[in-house]
């Protein structure tokens, strides 16, 4: 995300290689998400139900889980990764406080999380993409790049759960965490109308309950 976590030029190329590569590691086990607004997005474009198991060929889904429990996943995640980077500040090592103004962020993180949950249902669950292998190296750069452009004027969070991260860690205030859920979950949403608007029906793949992951409907 950018925040505190650098140099410029190498946090978020680092930032962007290592969700490149949790999404490889752990797409065929629970669908890779690791962040509420793709989960959000994925459950409007309609690949997976409120309660229902996400049971599809694509690579951004996974088996017999739930979005409340994928999101709890994801927070507590988050947590504990605040709780082990405060383990290492108290070590020495430094991270700058990030002050966003309010519409410049907004406007920041609502266009970033658009692209990179847009990319995520165009790479990961249209048909014309399915059993692709560059979904992750996808997925990660839009990250890498959206920490470049807007990292110093919204910190670049792009997912609620960082959101949480950097509130504990003092690293953004409390106060502007409203800021991040209001636009990454908004634009969640956003980018999934408008997937489902541009990608007709006979394009996207339907949910299968058998299939091994990965495997292109016929």
């Amino acid at each position: 995300t950018g925040i505190g976590a650098g140099p410029a030029v190498i946090a978020p190329l680092a930032i962007g290689a290592a969700l490149m590569v949790m999404v490889f590691a752990g797409g065929h086990i629970s669908g890779g998400h690791y962040n509420p607004a793709v989960t959000l997005g994925v459950l409007i474009r309609g690949k997976v139900k409120a309660t229902d198991a996400l049971e599809s060929k694509q690579a951004l889904e996974a088996n017999s889980t739930h979005v409340v429990p994928y999101m709890i996943a994801q927070f507590a995640g988050a947590a504990i990764a605040a709780l082990v980077v405060g383990k290492l500040l108290r070590a020495g090592i430094a991270v700058t406080p990030i002050t966003p103004k309010i519409a410049p962020a907004l406007a920041a993180e609502c266009l970033f999380t658009f692209a990179l949950v847009y990319v995520v249902l165009n790479a990961a669950t249209a048909e014309g993409t399915s059993g692709n292998s560059f979904y992750g190296l996808a997925i990660g750069m839009t990250v890498m790049t959206g920490a470049f452009a807007v990292g110093d004027i919204s910190g670049g969070a792009f997912n609620p759960a960082v959101a949480l991260g950097i509130s504990l860690l003092g690293i953004s205030s409390w106060n502007n965490i409203w800021i991040y859920l209001a636009a990454n979950f908004g634009a969640a949403i956003v980018a999934a109308f408008v997937f489902n608007l541009i990608n007709p029906a006979a394009q996207t793949t339907p949910i299968a309950t058998d299939e091994p992951p990965y495997e292109t409907p016929q």
